[in-house]
Formats: C-alpha cells, sequence, structure tokens
C-alpha cells in the first residue's frame, strides 16, 4: 500500500522539538514523549532531520558516522524504541538520508587528510591541485551553497578538497565503488532497525561531471541535476522496493518541469518535494499558478504532487505572508489539496521567525558568509510546550537557541484548549482531511471567482475550497461551512480567509 500518496508528514527538527534530559538540545526521548501529541495532531508520519553521529558544525548534516545515534540524541536503544512506539501510535518514521558528502570528522575523510595524493583514501573524495602560482588558487570557480569557495586546501599539502556546503562538509565522490557499497550498507541499516522510508537531502547533488569544469561562462550550473545522480536514485530504490511499503522522497531544487519529472520516475524517488507553493506571495493567482505548476511537474510518472509551506531552512509562513491569518489560510489550502503535504514542527502553532541576536547564530552559513547571511537559525528555534521562559516545557535546562518571551501565548497547552487557535484549525483540517469523503480525489477543478479570490475542489467531490487574498469580504460560495481559518459573519469571505464548504 502507498500510504504517502495522501499522507501529511509532519518534519521534525530533532535538536528543537523536545529536551528529555535538560542539556538544553531536544533528542530522541523528547520526541518519545510527544508522540500522543503528534497523534492528537493527526498527522500520519514523522520525518526525523539527522540524528546521527556529527560534530554539529551543520547540525547533524555534517555526519561522522551513518549508521550509529549521536549521544547528544541517545542511541540505538533508544531509536528503536522510539519508532516501536510510533508504530504503536499509528505513526510512520521516516529518517533522513544524506549522501552527497560526509563530515570532515568522518573516519574516511580522516585517512584521506593523512593520506599522500593520488592515494585509495582520497579518491573516496574531490581532491585536487589548486591552480596558479604553488596552486595557491582553488581547483574550479566553484562556489559554496554557504558562502565563498566551494574549495578548501590541506594545511601543507598541494591539494584541495571540494564541499558544496561548508568546509566541515566533504563531497563524497560518486565515481567510487566504496562510496556506492557505503550508502547500500546505510539505508539497509536503517530499514531494517523498522523505518518507515527516508528523505533524500540534496537529492540533485552527488554526480559531479568529467574534469569538475568551470562555472563561469553561463549555461547549467555543473555543481547539481548532473545525469548521474539519477544511477544513485535507482541504486536507492533498488534496495528499499526490497521492502514493501517503504517510502523515499526528496527536495528536487529543479524548477525546470521535465528535469523534476526525471526524479520520481518508476525507479526512482516516490515523491518529490516541490518549494514551488512555498515560494509564491500570497496572493490569489500566484497561488493558482503554483498549484497547476506543481500538479504539472508530476504529470505522466508515478509521484503524487507533495506541498510544503516551510521546513528547517526556509522563512516560516507567520513571517513570509505577515500575519498568522494569512498562514492559517494557506494551510487550509494545502490541507485541501491532493497528494503528500509535508507540514514543519511550529508550523500548528502559528509561530514566526525569531530576531536572534547576533551572538546566538550557529548555523554556519552565519560565519562562512562573513556575517553577511544570518542563516537558517530563524526558524529553528525549540518549540515552546507549556509554563514559563527560559524553557517553556521543551527543556528543563537552558534552549540551544532563545524562546522569546512573547511566545507565552502559543504555548501547545494553552493552544490544545483553546477552540479558536491555530493548533485547533490544524487539527480539525487534518480531521476532515483524513475522515471526511470530499478528500478523495486525484485531480482538481476550479472555480470562477472574485479578484483576488480563488476556489477549488477535488474531481468528483462536494468540498469547495475558498482562499480570500484580497482587500474586501467577498461571497462565500455556497454550502455549508465545514471549516474556515477565521471567523466568518454575514454570509462573507473575509479577507486573508480560506473556508471549506460541502
Amino acid at each position: 500500500m502507498q500510504w504517502w500518496r495522501d499522507a501529511v508528514v509532519y518534519q521534525v527538527y530533532v535538536r528543537s522539538f523536545t529536551d528529555s534530559d535538560g542539556d538544553g538540545v531536544g533528542d530522541l526521548d523528547g520526541i518519545r514523549s510527544r508522540l500522543g501529541y503528534l497523534e492528537l495532531l493527526g498527522v500520519d508520519a514523522l520525518w526525523l532531520t539527522p540524528f546521527y553521529t556529527s560534530p554539529m558544525t551543520d547540525h547533524g548534516y555534517d555526519i561522522a558516522d551513518h549508521r550509529e545515534v549521536d549521544p547528544v540524541f541517545g542511541d540505538l536503544d533508544v531509536f528503536d524504541a522510539l519508532v516501536a512506539d510510533a508504530h504503536e501510535h499509528g505513526l510512520k518514521i521516516v529518517v533522513d538520508l544524506v549522501p552527497n558528502h560526509t563530515s570532515a570528522e568522518h573516519e574516511w575523510f580522516r585517512a584521506a587528510r593523512e593520506s599522500a595524493p593520488g592515494s585509495p583514501e582520497r579518491e573516496r573524495y574531490h581532491f585536487r591541485p589548486g591552480r596558479g602560482p604553488g596552486g595557491a588558487a582553488p581547483p574550479n570557480d566553484w562556489l559554496s551553497v554557504f558562502g565563498g569557495p566551494a574549495w578548501t586546501r590541506i594545511p601543507d599539502d598541494p591539494e584541495w578538497y571540494l564541499h558544496l556546503f561548508a568546509p566541515d562538509q566533504p563531497d563524497l565522490n560518486w565515481t567510487n565503488p566504496e562510496v556506492w557499497a557505503d550508502l547500500e550498507k546505510t539505508v539497509r541499516f536503517w530499514l531494517d532497525r523498522g523505518v518507515d522510508g527516508f528523505r533524500v537531502d540534496t537529492t540533485h547533488g552527488m554526480s559531479k561531471p568529467d574534469g569538475l569544469p568551470d562555472a563561469a561562462g553561463g549555461g547549467a550550473d555543473p555543481r547539481f541535476d548532473h545525469a548521474g545522480v539519477h544511477d544513485v536514485h535507482r541504486m536507492i530504490r533498488a534496495v528499499v522496493d526490497h521492502f514493501p511499503g517503504r517510502v523515499l522522497a526528496g527536495q528536487v531544487c529543479v524548477r525546470d518541469d521535465v528535469a523534476f519529472a526525471r526524479y520520481v520516475r518508476a525507479d526512482e524517488l516516490h515523491v518529490g518535494l516541490t518549494y514551488r507553493l512555498l515560494e509564491c506571495a500570497f496572493d490569489a493567482d500566484e497561488v493558482r499558478d503554483a498549484i497547476e505548476d506543481s500538479f504539472a511537474a508530476v504529470a505522466g510518472t508515478p509521484s503524487p504532487p507533495s506541498w510544503t509551506l516551510a521546513d528547517h531552512d526556509t522563512e516560516r509562513p507567520v513571517s513570509r505572508y505577515g500575519c498568522v491569518a494569512r498562514a492559517r489560510a494557506m494551510a487550509m489550502v494545502v490541507l485541501a489539496l491532493p497528494g503528500t503535504v509535508f507540514l514543519y514542527n511550529g508550523e500548528e502553532l502559528g509561530l514566526p521567525d525569531v530576531d536572534l541576536p547576533d551572538e546566538a547564530l550557529q548555523d554556519p552559513r552565519w560565519l562562512q558568509s562573513g556575517r553577511t547571511d544570518r542563516g537558517r537559525d530563524a526558524c529553528r528555534v525549540p518549540l515552546p510546550w507549556e509554563g514559563t521562559a527560559p524553557g517553556f516545557g521543551f527543556t528543563a535546562g537552558r534552549p540551544w537557541l532563545p524562546i522569546p518571551e512573547e511566545w507565552a501565548d502559543r504555548l501547545v497547552a494553552d493552544q490544545l484548549e483553546d477552540t479558536t487557535s491555530t493548533l485547533s484549525v490544524y487539527r480539525r483540517a487534518l480531521e476532515l482531511r483524513s475522515c471526511h469523503p470530499g478528500f478523495a480525489g486525484r485531480e482538481l477543478e476550479w472555480f470562477g471567482a472574485p479578484a483576488g479570490c480563488l476556489a477549488f475542489r477535488r474531481v468528483g467531490s462536494t468540498v469547495v475550497c475558498a482562499l480570500n487574498t484580497g482587500d474586501d469580504p467577498v461571497p462565500l460560495p455556497p454550502g455549508d461551512v465545514l471549516l474556515s481559518s477565521s471567523p466568518l459573519a454575514g454570509g462573507l469571505l473575509p479577507p486573508d480567509t480560506a473556508v471549506w464548504l460541502a
């Protein structure tokens, strides 16, 4: 059964969800303690960000051991207990798979640093001599996603190594069979432990063009979306297919529909995450275009469309749209759509980004950009559960990022008791999506709507979703109101509001 086709997947940013031991960092036992909440919320699956052994330069995406749990998060026994408990609560577990790079503290890279140029140890990565006098310039002109050159020189060594992200995240060489074999071992390891699938990080990375040519001169970005990446995805899928009912999802950062469709062919990803809806403004025409574009991207493939408004790398919807009302309205649009929905922890609480002081910032982008890019910490602040500052029920200690005192009015405990809260809107929407027969169709049909508005339903359904992004109230479409993102009055749909009608 392809449970993911209409699933709602809740992303747990492990560091920021719940801390069980008072060290200020979220952990696996913390997640176990909140499974009842997640079941009550009504999601179908949890996607866990990396909890593997790591020096935490990029907060877990720099992995030193892909088959071990970092002590800050727990151990393998705790992970096994989490999987078992989640399944008892009816929740699937999806974990991050990071195949593009390792940590600089991985045993392979430590061996590479200590080995001579041309050695087998260095062949697992991309080592090259520098250019110019004394090899003082990087081997090519590629830039890191985090800022600065994508190359770092080994001290007292003629060679540089490639890192598309932080210098502590050296890129693996996917022409090396040892790299392939190790990833297959990792995939089997976690599937054997009962995970229900993987979210593949940097799906468009891994493979690099022969000779690592310069990027200058225009054309395609040589760092990403090289044809050989599809061989990697086919290998992962071939392993996963031996474990029925498991899913492969991945963020596909390509804009061209033809290129996107290659990643969700029958022998690659089951689900391709797209940011098209996340990236559009709060404007009815732009929202409709993004929805239609997302359907077009998977047309003719086995993949369902996917939808998300936030994750651990992007501005939270409340901050992006400018208010909680718009974020709630967009959530109802997303949850009315057929396909796989990804929610980011805290989205259901109406949390905004946090304006953190400079001294609190920890994202490697901050330092690598010369303190010009403030990074992603603003959307990663821990969740406020109950009680008072500084821990707000997230931790008995001091949170790894400070939780603002004004979040005292957005606590989970209070919102659970308030039928008008953002959390209550999400709970009711998820319940209707799961149980109401009007959410069964796979295709959309659009209705005429006033300027600044849109309305649609699934083909064959009696449930209509309407959104008003304009400045003035408009008449409600006919039907009985099932749910609205903000209060309704006088038979009108107010600005910044969505409604479901049967």
